[in-house]
Formats: C-alpha cells, structure tokens, sequence
C-alpha cells in the first residue's frame, strides 16, 4: 500500500510541476516483467486476503528470490537515478529480511497506529502474520523494521520500514521526472 501512496503522491507532483501522466510512457524501463514476477511470488507466499498463503513451502528462499529479481531489474535500469534511491531502500529491506529468516520485523504498535489493530492483534497473537514478523528480542536490526507509520485516517496508512521510505521516495522521483516535458 505504500508504494501505491508513493506512486499517488508522484503523480500530484508531476502534475503540479507542470508535467503529464502521457509522458511517462517514454519511460524506458528494461524488463518491468521481473517487478512484476517478485510481487507475483510475494502474493503466493504471504496471505493478502486470505489467513493463508497460496504456496506455504520454502518462504523465505522463496522471499529472498523475490529480492533478486528486483535487483536484476534494477542493475538493468541503474541509469534511472531515481531507481538508485529506490535500491537503496531495496537493499536496507533486504538487509534486515535475511537477518530475520525472511520476515520484516514489525512493531504492532505502529500497527496499530495506522489503524491495522487486526493485524497489530495478530501479530501479537501468533508472532508472524503474512511477510512480517511482531519486534522483539528474538528480531534484528529492528531500526530497519516496519516502525514507521502514517497515522489512521491517512488514506491507505500502514506502517513501513526506512527502507520502504527510501523505495517510496525514489518511485516519486521516478514518476515526477517521467511526467515531466521532455524533447524527443
């Protein structure tokens, strides 16, 4: 959901620059389809509208490739500079999924701040509730963790880690400057 925000949020930017959606087709992104492929693995493994997962075998390898097929469309693509802010964040995530056995460590309070009390209890209540695991002794590097949050009411508010602020702002910039006018 934070990356729909961020996504949002570049476009009312691009716009208010001056700029237009119809100029972000001359965008060139090589090999969208592997973005496309890690989310379709991320959906498979971790429940996102259901209490289980589609494939509950092999998580966190399974995770951890989604990671790889983001990397190779962004070592493709690293002359867009605003997908080398994006890979930082990318790499700060990754970081701390492998460190926590393939699960981002979350704090349920922040959860529950942004107005997910369901999951906040969940988590609480089982220790991992789809690709995220309740902070604790038993996490690390929980400062690159899902602690951050946009406050309830807050359209699509949900809590994120740094990394996931750093991929947000670089899909921002990504949009702003494909919106914006361009000879060619």
């Amino acid at each position: 959901m934070f990356l729909i925000v961020s996504v949002l949020l570049g476009v009312a930017i691009g716009y208010a620059t001056g700029g237009r959606l119809s100029h972000l087709a001359r965008l060139r992104l090589r090999a969208t389809w592997l973005v496309l492929l890690a989310l379709l693995v991320q959906l498979l493994i971790f429940p996102l509208f259901t209490d289980r997962p589609l494939l509950p075998y092999a998580t966190t390898s399974l995770h951890l490739s989604s990671y790889a097929l983001v990397f190779l469309f962004l070592a493709l693509n690293w002359r867009q500079g605003a997908l080398l802010l994006t890979g930082l964040g990318a790499v700060l995530n990754l970081i701390v999924i492998a460190a926590n056995r393939g699960y981002m460590p979350a704090s349920p309070t922040a959860l529950a701040r942004a107005g997910k009390a369901q999951a906040a209890e969940r988590l609480v209540a089982e220790g991992v509730y789809g690709n995220v695991r309740a902070m604790g002794e038993g996490t690390r590097l929980d400062v690159l963790g899902d602690w951050l949050y946009l406050p309830h009411g807050v359209p699509l508010a949900t809590a994120f880690s740094l990394g996931d602020l750093l991929i947000g702002l670089g899909l921002v910039g990504l949009v702003v400057w494909g919106m914006r006018a361009r000879g060619g």
